[in-house]
């Protein structure tokens, strides 16, 4: 609700099985249930290829990319978009930038801006990412030096995206701040990593 503040607790787990993943974010805050994203897919040398995504809630909704037939289908009824190579979805969106980051940091100077085709539950959208700059951070996990990327709200209703990424943690995200049309946001900040 706007001009309330709460506190939650957000876990990403991933799963890498070689030629494939899996990636679950779990939010949960006291009083207002948990909201869920899921997206499984193969790996390949371009990254992460997804094919399914699932965002659930009170209800559960799913993505499935038809890489084969060209097409995104929605289970929420919405009409299907197409699929383009690259194409993520909102559970890898951050990872995958964060990959190609560590791919090539030399690429990413300031200033850098990186489209990629996004895919949420009920549609698909191209967002555009720019590189605005290093940043050190005092996070619940510690200090770190960050690179930061924004995606800026293109039209009325669209989000404020803002990443942190750490490259002494081969650029993982380590702060997410998402900021809605109203000016409610969420801030996800790193307070543990753990590692098989």
């Amino acid at each position: 609700a706007k001009g309330l503040t709460y506190h939650a607790n957000a876990q990403l787990d991933w799963r890498n099985g070689g030629d494939s993943y899996d990636a679950q974010m779990v939010v949960s805050a006291l009083f207002l249930g948990s909201r869920s994203m899921r997206s499984t897919g193969q790996l390949g040398p371009a990254g992460m290829a997804p094919q399914r995504f699932i965002d659930k809630s009170r209800n559960e909704y799913a993505a499935h990319f038809e890489a084969d037939k060209g097409v995104i289908t929605f289970s929420a009824n919405t009409p299907s978009a197409p699929w383009v190579a690259g194409a993520q979805d909102r559970a890898t969106v951050f990872l995958q930038l964060g990959g190609m980051i560590a791919a090539d940091p030399a690429a990413f100077a300031l200033g850098t801006e990186v489209a990629m085709y996004t895919v949420g539950p009920r549609n698909a959208d191209t967002w555009v990412f720019q590189v605005v700059g290093d940043e050190l951070l005092q996070l619940p996990y510690g200090e770190l030096q960050t690179a930061k990327v924004i995606r800026q709200p293109r039209r009325p209703h669209d989000q404020r995206v803002e990443v942190w990424y750490a490259p002494s943690l081969g650029y993982l995200p380590v702060r997410n701040r998402i900021t809605q049309a109203n000016g409610d946001f969420v801030d996800q900040q790193l307070t543990a990593l753990e590692r098989p």
